[in-house]
């Protein structure tokens, strides 16, 4: 089966400065995807070119195994950062303008808006003019507008901002339904435990370059340190110190990192032969924050320097 979007090799240059440097992924069909960068890595870049904004000056991107042509951004749902929406438009009518603009049928969008509003509970919006909407409100249906055509992939740019955390979970429900639906769904944004809570595949983007890609759960056990928790009663053998690495101490808490092909059995059978008892054993993995910032300070410091700034 093809990806449902894959760049092969993609570059944009605006002047003298190279946005997008040589940048290949693939995103998987029905999947949860984190494009990742710090401010001015290209993630911007590349959304445009995506979704046909503006164009490759070297490279390919392909949308279900075919060549980006002027035909697939129908077929791609994009919510950009920065909001679009007619503020002295009526909801209702701004969402059917959108709607037709996408290409659909006057009665399926009418069929779409209804269904979307009836799900989000907001059927009395409809006569309301946007700009009489708080910004909560607006990013539903700003949510709304880049759905109801029923793309198979979604680009959402920080989708949560503005959003109460009930509202947030609302459009988190939202998208975990679309990708049981089969749509594949780009998630961007700066917020590193949002993306760890949702996204199943992950890139990094840096300095315009691709520096880190794949299944988040592969990455972090990667960058692992082998350190793990234990939590317990009463005291700990005086022996611990000579056979393991203690990192971190406290009372009933021990941090422990194990040498390399050391396996945490080991660890867990010393304290059970020496009768500590234990009420929580687990593995400390790195958070994607560490490795985001791990990653991107490594890539600066290999970077030519005209580019390391």
């Amino acid at each position: 089966m093809h990806p449902v979007l894959r760049l092969d090799q993609v570059v944009k240059t605006y002047g003298t400065h190279r946005a997008v440097d040589e940048v290949s992924f693939a995103v998987p069909p029905a999947t949860l995807f984190g494009l990742l960068g710090p401010n001015g890595a290209g993630k911007t870049s590349l959304i445009r070119i995506i979704t046909a904004i503006t164009r490759a000056d070297s490279g390919n991107v392909y949308l279900n195994g075919d060549r980006l042509a002027g035909r697939h951004p129908q077929s791609i749902g994009y919510m950009p950062e920065e909001r679009g929406l007619y503020k002295r438009m009526k909801v209702f009518d701004h969402l059917m303008y959108l709607a037709r603009l996408k290409g659909l049928s006057k009665s399926f969008a009418d069929e779409q808006i209804n269904h979307w509003m009836d799900k989000f509970d907001i059927q009395d919006w409809g006569t309301k003019k946007v700009e009489e909407l708080s910004k909560g409100m607006q990013q539903k249906i700003q949510f709304i507008a880049t759905v109801m055509h029923q793309p198979k992939l979604l680009i959402l740019d920080e989708p949560f901002s503005g959003l109460d955390p009930i509202n947030t979970n609302l459009i988190k429900d939202e998208i975990h339904q679309l990708k049981e639906s089969g749509t594949s769904i780009i998630f961007s944004t700066h917020r590193m435990e949002q993306v760890e809570a949702i996204c199943e595949h992950i890139v990094l983007i840096n300095q315009g370059r691709n520096i880190l890609e794949g299944k988040l759960q592969d990455i972090k056990d990667t960058f692992k340190d082998n350190l793990f928790e234990v939590i317990y009663k009463g005291s700990l053998p005086p022996g611990l110190g000579d056979q393991f690495r203690i990192t971190e101490r406290s009372d009933h808490r021990v941090v422990i990192q194990l040498e390399e092909g050391k396996h945490s059995g080991a660890l867990l059978q010393y304290m059970v032969n020496n009768q500590v008892q234990v009420t929580s054993f687990q593995e400390i993995l790195p958070t994607l924050n560490d490795i985001f910032i791990k990653q991107v300070e490594a890539s600066n410091t290999t970077l030519p320097e005209e580019m390391n700034l």
